[in-house]
């Protein structure tokens, strides 16, 4: 019971230091740097593409995120979830969104920042190499004021997490 206690505490200390994080982009907005628009963001969920049967990775992924649009082209992202090998991961980081890949209510776009919570091995940063690079393509869904976003994960073989597609809801402030 104390076991599942101290889970409890974490995920909320996790949850309540990503609301934090996405309160602190709030003067951020003030100041005019998000003229593009303010999203907030709910990841909810994954899927491992050829994952090794004997693997079990979580697929319910819950975070939260902030998307600070500086024009209709670059966004700063930063947020956490719940990581598919049950660790939490915070990241940061920026979107492009260049214009000719903007197709009606689909885009197409691409996040390059850091994230925490994986193994990285010798490219790693941090206690035990938890902090590393993140590079991948976004085809992000958007009609007015709500939206999704489908990322494409690449492997992250140290870790023995194969490519993986997340998957987050948002909406506009």
């Amino acid at each position: 019971m104390a076991l599942q206690q101290n889970k409890t505490i974490r995920r909320a200390l996790t949850a309540g230091a990503v609301l934090v994080a996405g309160m602190s982009i709030a003067p951020v907005a003030q100041a005019g740097w998000c003229d593009g628009g303010v999203w907030g963001d709910a990841m909810l969920a994954s899927y491992h593409i050829n994952a090794d049967a004997d693997k079990h990775f979580n697929q319910f992924n819950p975070g939260l995120g902030v998307e600070c649009w500086i024009n209709g082209q670059w966004a700063l992202t930063v947020g956490g979830f719940r990581n598919s090998l049950d660790r939490p991961s915070y990241y940061g980081g920026g979107v492009w969104a260049p214009e000719f890949a903007h197709f009606g209510v689909i885009r197409i776009a691409a996040i390059a920042g850091i994230i925490s919570g994986y193994n990285y091995g010798n490219w790693g940063l941090g206690k035990n190499h938890t902090i590393g690079p993140v590079a991948a393509p976004i085809v992000m869904f958007e009609y007015k004021r709500v939206g999704a976003n489908l990322i494409v994960i690449p492997p992250i073989p140290s870790d023995d997490l194969p490519f993986t597609i997340g998957f987050q809801v948002k909406y506009k402030f």
